[in-house]
């Protein structure tokens, strides 16, 4: 099989894990394998029954010190079996060796992130998850957010902290209801580019709908509250930076 590049990654990421969260995992990846070739995968890895994707854009390699205690290896890797009926289970990788361990993040819970060589991976789909606060690990984490290019992804400016503290208060609370419903009932829109800001330093995108009054990923529709202090802080930041 081929060498994939980074962005692929970035790119088979939002396109089969984010924005079709809702679908069954497992039924996805099985008919990829069924029908055999050569692959693409977004580079993830199953433990606990939680889907995990590599932080490419918003960790950095994880010092010794920061590696909690061992959860889990890798028993299977897809890369290595592309034409297999292999279904996905606990253990199972798109890229890492089988035998790799997996480990605990030092500073977060397991079912949001957790280290397989040297990498943070985080969650992005988690069965046991009914809203993003039990999805994402923000309580203690959480810092600011920021607007990004919905372009290339740049930087453009930060939320005033009073509205980054709205983010931080309203988006924990949000129900977890499927991408798949998301784009069901609502119709195709530009997205609003955001980065939330964890106390580590690191970081991860999320991708706002104004009319939908939504985010893709895991699924989850705003308040009201939400969404004024988005669609605020965007035009605020624009106008600044001359957009």
């Amino acid at each position: 099989m081929r060498a994939v590049n980074r962005s692929v990654f970035v790119l088979l990421a939002l396109a089969v894990w984010l924005a079709s969260t809702g679908c069954d995992a497992k039924n996805r990846l099985k008919d990829a394998l069924n029908a055999c070739g050569e692959y693409e995968w977004g580079d993830f890895l199953i433990i606990g029954g939680v889907d995990y994707l590599y932080n490419q854009d918003g960790t950095q390699a994880v010092a010794d010190e920061q590696r909690g205690k061992k959860i889990g290896e890798v028993t299977y890797t897809l890369d290595a079996h592309p034409c297999s009926e292999h279904k996905t289970a606990d253990g199972v990788a798109s890229y890492l060796p089988a035998g790799t361990p997996i480990y605990a993040l030092i500073g977060y819970k397991t079912s949001y992130r957790v280290v397989a060589d040297g990498r943070v991976y985080e969650a992005v789909r988690n069965p046991h998850a009914g809203t993003l606060g039990e999805l994402y690990d923000l309580d203690g984490n959480f810092s600011k957010v920021s607007l990004e290019s919905g372009i290339d992804g740049s930087p453009i400016g930060d939320f005033a902290p009073e509205a980054s503290a709205v983010f931080g208060r309203e988006l924990p609370r949000l129900k977890i209801v499927g991408s798949d419903t998301i784009h069901k009932n609502n119709k195709p829109e530009y997205g609003i580019f955001l980065r939330v800001h964890l106390k580590d330093g690191t970081s991860f995108r999320m991708v706002f709908y104004e009319n939908a009054n939504a985010f893709t990923g895991a699924g989850a529709y705003g308040t009201e509250a939400l969404k004024a202090v988005i669609v605020g802080e965007r035009a605020r930041i624009k106008k600044a930076a001359g957009l």
